[in-house]
């Protein structure tokens, strides 16, 4: 449900902060005061078109944040989740909207950014609203196949799951079939290309790490001549013609034969040298050992180089390593397979055609069957919900017209929602009955029966009641105030009737101050909601008779509200 509604420098409204209960709401007020301006900022809020005309003159920006409180498991949190906004189910949802004067709009919702089409699709989920002259959901004759297929969801469910899981095989058949009929010079064309691409990889015979252990090779053989230039050299200044041996050889031999005049220096002396001597005998011996490994090999270099140009060549023509050419080796070699197999796969798939075909075609059937029950059921039940609002003559249909050659993901159904609201009158499509009146009856009734089923939360009804009076107003305003056990609904009207059976009342009136226009929202306790009834009883003037008929109506209202609840429970 909505919380609350804060709005500040939207046209004249200059600032209100509205607080919502559960229930039925109404907005009243004179004309022109700026009623209209409440509806504008919830169609804002989710995802209407903004302009600059909306700020206020002489401020920077409109801003508008409701705070929504959801019920567990509501459709909307499945939206949030798709474009990453984390919900608590135990938390409230805010939506933000600005439009700066230069006509720029940003949306948050629980302070992420989102765009304008994320936000009527999260909007879609939270609030409905009805103008008299607005093609809503149920006017647009699209929509018919799938509200209808909702209010039969128990019986339909299972054979439109079906349906579709055949439908959805027909289509791939199809669409293999068309890509397998692509016209012959393409497919030669493509037949020569990947015939020479399986042969240039496959004489290559690649090895998934090969490129690696030549390159290592590589870097081996083209330094070994250096490599061998340097170990020999420091083999022959340790044990070569320098004789750096014989020489340390012969420092030893000195010591040992005068260290007995003083042991305790020329000892430790003596076996430092004979270590050093030690040391450099064992590394000439391991440099002469890794000179004679050392692979000079010139032709082994050029044979690697040019390997690895091969490689080089195929990376950059089918892949940026040697396991991505090896895999495009693979995949051309089925579509080439295919492609030889062409007429074969083509039968085979023809022939699947016609079986899916049957098949989809009796799901069809099923489904189509059933919708024609469930349309009876549902046309009773709207003609039931007219006959409350004194439209006891209206009859309603839900026309099915097929055709068995035309399949779609819904089926091969086209529904359309038909009504003759006076006897006499043949049946017409919905969306082209003229007056007000009785369209703010049909969709009010049809809202009736939906609202279980859409689980949208919020329904705001502008002037609906408008071309009504008498027995219809009542007989619309006890309907509205049966919904809003429902959910929340809220009302723009002008209409007595409507406002006494309303939960919650709200005056919008308009006053000048130093030569500006405001527009203020105030909630009327009950006080005041009769003195703004007897306004609306009585016009400019109210008099003791226009209270006195006000006090009673709103009595009158509580009571049969009273009944209501008391018979629900």
């Amino acid at each position: 449900m909505l919380i609350e509604c804060s709005i500040r420098n939207l046209a004249v409204i200059e600032e209100a902060n509205i607080q919502f209960q559960n229930g039925f709401h109404v907005f009243t007020g004179e004309t022109g005061a700026g009623k209209s301006m409440i509806i504008d900022a919830l169609s804002l809020i989710i995802g209407g078109r903004g302009s600059s005309e909306f700020v206020r003159h002489g401020s920077q920006k409109t801003e508008i944040e409701c705070l929504f409180q959801l019920e567990k498991n509501h459709p909307v949190i499945n939206v949030l989740t798709k474009f990453g906004i984390e919900i608590d189910e135990t938390e409230n949802l805010i939506i933000r909207r600005e439009i700066t004067v230069q006509g720029k709009s940003s949306s948050r919702v629980n302070g992420i950014l989102v765009n304008l089409s994320m936000l009527r699709q999260i909007g879609e989920c939270l609030i409905n609203i009805h103008g008299q002259h607005e093609h809503q959901s149920l006017l647009n004759v699209d929509q018919h196949l799938l509200w209808l297929d909702l209010f039969g969801d128990g019986t339909i469910k299972n054979l439109k799951m079906n349906y579709q899981s055949i439908y959805k095989r027909y289509t791939m058949i199809q669409a293999e079939l068309r890509q397998l009929q692509e016209s012959d010079k393409q497919l030669l064309q493509m037949k020569d290309l990947y015939s020479f691409q399986i042969e240039e990889i496959e004489k290559a015979q690649l090895k998934i790490g090969e490129d690696e252990f030549l390159n290592k090779e590589k870097h081996k053989l083209a330094n070994a001549e250096k490599m061998y230039d340097g170990i020999n050299k420091a083999y022959q200044l340790l044990y070569g013609t320098e004789q750096t041996l014989d020489s340390i050889g012969k420092a030893v031999s000195n010591v040992e034969q005068i260290s007995h005049y003083n042991q305790k220096v020329l000892q430790p002396l003596l076996e430092q040298i004979q270590s050093a001597y030690f040391q450099i005998e064992d590394a000439s011996f391991g440099l002469r050992e890794y000179r004679e490994k050392i692979d000079f090999n010139p032709s082994r270099l050029d044979e690697i180089e040019q390997r690895l140009a091969l490689i080089a060549s195929l990376k950059r023509k089918y892949g940026e390593t040697l396991e991505e050419i090896l895999n495009y080796l693979e995949k051309i070699k089925i579509e080439l397979e295919q492609m030889e197999n062409k007429d074969v796969k083509t039968q085979m798939l023809e022939e699947e055609k016609e079986i899916v075909l049957h098949k989809l075609k009796k799901a069809a059937k099923q489904l189509s069957d059933k919708r024609r029950i469930v349309s009876k059921l549902l046309s009773k039940k709207i003609e039931s919900e007219l006959r409350d609002l004194q439209m006891e003559k209206t009859r309603f249909d839900v026309h099915i017209s097929n055709d068995p050659n035309h399949f779609t993901k819904e089926g091969w159904d086209h529904i359309e929602f038909m009504i003759s609201p006076n006897p006499g009158e043949p049946l017409r499509p919905l969306h082209k009955i003229a007056s007000g009146g009785e369209m703010s009856r049909i969709m009010l009734a049809l809202k009736t029966i939906f609202s279980k089923m859409d689980r949208i939360p919020v329904l705001i009804f502008d002037e609906v009641d408008t071309g009504v009076s008498g027995r219809a107003a009542q007989a619309i305003a006890e309907k509205m105030s049966m919904l809003s056990t429902e959910c929340q609904v809220f009302s723009i009207t002008h209409l007595p009737q409507v406002a006494c059976m309303a939960d919650a009342h709200y005056l919008i009136r308009k006053s000048i101050e130093n030569d500006r226009t405001f527009t203020h929202v105030s909630y009327l306790n009950e006080g005041n909601r009769m003195n703004e009834m007897a306004r609306m009883l009585g016009g400019v003037e109210v008099t003791k008779t226009t209270e006195h008929h006000a006090k009673e109506m709103l009595v009158m209202a509580d009571k049969k509200k009273e009944q209501r609840n008391h018979l629900q429970l």
